[in-house]
């Protein structure tokens, strides 16, 4: 006897399948037959042909619309027991995302990191940190960065008062390009040394370097023959990190030259009256030009002096 396949056995077939579209049924097998149904009463293998329509139950389902709604309604009935209709996008739960966390699942630990130690390169921009350190002032040593011993108690030797406020030497004094004269600070030191000796004189710091981002900047003390002769801070401009070494000499050294003012050392160069006329008569103002860029401009240079490259010395209307 030849058993027919029921509905209730082809409706089984399928599986219940959530998609990105929500719920839906499938096949079991994922083998469809695609080819026509053909008519089961006039075929001559009837029982053949009723069981793998039995085991590929998606031959009706595929080619009458009726059978499928009808299997999903019984399939709803039976494997939920809940005849409500199915609920909207809102209520569903939302789709499981890369980011959302696994269900059941512990979190996942980051690797800790190396044990190696790193070095680090000291930031100069930040600062040395190089406070100076405190002494213990007693009979035998004194504490340059905080005493004023012998500030003002006698005068230097005439000797030394003769080379400290001597007049200066036209051919030391340098001119720069907007006008300015200057004593270059070798010029200082060796006036110092003519005066005090070698040994005779120092510069004890009296704070600790200051880095701002454009400027190097440190109080200093000069000391000469044990006494404290002047207090000034020096600055110095810097324009990359790798010249904060450079900078810190130059602001020592412009430390020291503004001490030496104290002492009369190069006094003329703060006297409007030298300044105007050592420029009237050892100086010239010209009009020179950039030989790469053809940018003009007009400088002061002393009279003994050439245009250097990559200026050259040119005539305002040429």
């Amino acid at each position: 006897m030849v058993r027919l396949v029921t509905r209730a056995e082809r409706v089984a077939q399928f599986i219940l399948v959530k998609g990105t579209e929500g719920l839906r049924f499938a096949p079991a097998r994922p083998r469809v037959v695609t080819h026509a149904r053909r008519h089961i009463h006039n075929h001559p293998h009837r029982r053949q042909h009723q069981l793998s329509i039995g085991e590929n139950p998606s031959v009706h389902l595929a080619f009458k619309p009726s059978l499928r709604l009808q299997a999903q309604a019984s399939t709803n009935t039976a494997s939920f027991g809940n005849t409500s209709p199915r609920p909207t996008n809102s209520a569903q739960a939302p789709p499981i995302t890369a980011q959302s966390p696994l269900p059941n699942s512990a979190p996942i630990k980051k690797p800790p990191p190396s044990a190696t130690p790193t070095t680090s390169k000291q930031d100069l921009a930040n600062g040395f940190g190089d406070k100076p350190i405190v002494l213990d002032e007693g009979t035998r040593q004194v504490d340059w960065a905080r005493s004023f011993h012998g500030l003002s108690t006698e005068a230097f030797s005439k000797e030394a008062a003769e080379i400290l406020c001597g007049p200066l030497v036209t051919d030391d004094i340098e001119v720069k390009p907007d006008g300015m004269i200057y004593l270059p600070e070798i010029k200082y030191r060796r006036i110092l040394n003519k005066a005090f000796g070698p040994g005779g004189w120092g510069l004890a710091p009296r704070s600790e370097t200051i880095v701002t981002p454009k400027k190097v900047t440190r109080e200093y003390a000069l000391v000469a023959h044990g006494r404290l002769v002047s207090v000034a801070r020096g600055e110095q401009d810097y324009f990359s990190p790798e010249g904060i070494p450079t900078a810190t000499e130059g602001c020592k050294s412009n430390a020291m030259m503004r001490c030496c003012k104290d002492l009369g050392v190069a006094s003329e160069l703060w006297d409007p009256r030298f300044v105007r006329g050592f420029l009237k008569s050892h100086a010239r103002e010209v009009f020179v030009e950039h030989q790469a860029t053809k940018k003009r401009s007009k400088i002061w240079l002393r009279k003994d002096d050439s245009v250097k490259y990559p200026l050259k010395e040119t005539k305002f209307n040429a």
